[in-house]
């Protein structure tokens, strides 16, 4: 019994072969080319998977996480100014600390005539909110009754704290949604009573989500006056006996009126901080809040590209792998490029031919490379974990690369295959 490997019988070129391009016929012989040879096929394949899979993976990661983030900022309104602290300006050798900002400067806003809604002053701190069923660890945030206005709050149910609220420090919270469903998973939750480090509160609201989970989402908070926050829950004051404050927010009525606003609030405080006029010695800084947003959405973009290009060289590897083994396939299939040309196979048939296995090799390996790539954003989306969408966009750029490949590092193996001497290459053992 002989150990020779057993050849392919060759496919006879049709009348239409002989004087034009039978696609079909070069797309079958192609395809059967292939599949003779399984296992070098699927190990052709391998690094445009690869390069594909991480392509989608991380475009679709990473777009997730771009609007996650800018989802949550972008929630709290585009023309809102945030005022916090940072650290002065100083030079080398020189030091100073960051004076926290207080009521009081929250108060030397207020009196500003201003085209704004607000002021509201924010104070943050974390606590152990306990309903009957559960409790949990969760961020609390103390503020005034414009918060609502400010940050365009939409309630589910119930209603957000008044002033009334505010001003004789009720023991009153209102509740994000995620917090709420913590709590009480389905079950209602107005006029039940919570415990924030063992101080029972009222539920009076529960606030319809505004997404961006994760990221310290207002979905995940609690929100109570903020004279129950400063006289009943935390210990808020500064040596000087003045009530801190996280950050002061403020919404400005008009968009052409937001830089007008950012500098008569920067120079109220100079004033009352008594810093330089020139902003050298700032302990202050103020968002603005579509500034930010255009920044950060620049920076997650590019972020995702760079990561997606960083996928992309595995795709530059498996491009390089196409066209090493089609050129030993060449080689090895020298004697059947002779007999195709001897029974009138003309050059650019075989050129196409080559050509058509690099397509079908790059695009097959790119639809496993999608289908895999997208098993990780899938089950994080389907489990709630995180939500990242596969795209159309993320999976036509990768095809669209995929196929680029192909064509790009086919075209020499193709084109060497085609140029071959019949004659010569009937004699090739």
């Amino acid at each position: 019994m002989s150990n020779q490997p057993q050849r392919r019988v060759l496919e006879p070129v049709s009348d239409t072969g002989r004087n034009g391009l039978d696609y079909r016929e070069l797309i079958k012989v192609s395809l059967d080319s292939l599949l003779a040879n399984r296992l070098r096929t699927f190990l052709t394949m391998l690094g445009i998977i690869i390069g594909v899979a991480s392509v989608v993976s991380l475009m679709t990661l990473g777009n997730g996480a771009s609007e996650a983030i800018t989802g949550q900022f972008s929630a709290l309104g585009t023309n809102v100014l945030t005022i916090f602290n940072s650290r002065p300006n100083r030079g080398p050798g020189q030091s100073g600390n960051i004076a926290p900002l207080t009521m009081s400067d929250y108060k030397a806003i207020e009196r500003i005539k201003l085209p704004i809604v607000g002021p509201v002053p924010q104070f943050s701190a974390n606590a152990t909110i306990a309903a009957p069923a559960a409790d949990k660890s969760a961020g609390i945030l103390g503020t005034t009754a414009d918060y609502a206005k400010v940050q365009s709050v939409t309630m589910a149910s119930g209603s957000f704290f008044t002033d009334a609220n505010v001003q004789g420090a009720s023991q009153v919270v209102v509740l994000g949604s995620s917090l709420k469903t913590y709590l009480f998973g389905s079950g209602e939750a107005i006029g039940e009573t919570v415990r924030i480090n063992s101080l029972a509160c009222r539920v009076i609201g529960v606030m319809a989500s505004k997404g961006g989970g994760g990221f310290g989402s207002v979905d995940d908070q609690a929100i109570v006056p903020i004279t129950l926050a400063h006289t009943r829950l935390f210990s808020a004051r500064t040596s000087d006996g003045n009530l801190r404050v996280t950050t002061i927010s403020l919404s400005v009525i008009k968009a052409e009126d937001i830089d007008f606003t950012q500098e008569r609030i920067q120079m109220t405080l100079r004033d009352l901080r008594k810093l330089n006029s020139d902003g050298s010695e700032d302990d202050f800084n103020i968002i603005n809040q579509a500034s930010f947003l255009s920044s950060l959405s620049t920076i997650t973009t590019l972020l995702t590209t760079f990561l997606a290009a960083i996928a992309g060289i595995s795709l530059l590897v498996g491009g390089i792998g196409i066209m090493n083994i089609m050129l030993v396939s060449v080689t090895e299939r020298t004697k059947e490029i002779g007999l195709r040309r001897a029974v009138g196979a003309q050059s650019r048939d075989i050129l196409l031919q080559f050509m058509i296995e690099a397509v079908v090799l790059s695009l097959l390996g790119g639809f496993i490379g999608v289908v895999l790539g997208s098993i990780l954003p899938i089950v994080l989306t389907v489990t709630g974990t995180f939500n990242a969408p596969v795209t159309l966009n993320s999976v036509v750029i990768s095809l669209s690369v995929s196929l680029a490949t192909g064509l790009f590092f086919g075209i020499w193996p193709a084109r060497n295959a085609a140029r071959l001497n019949p004659i010569q290459a009937l004699r090739h053992e």
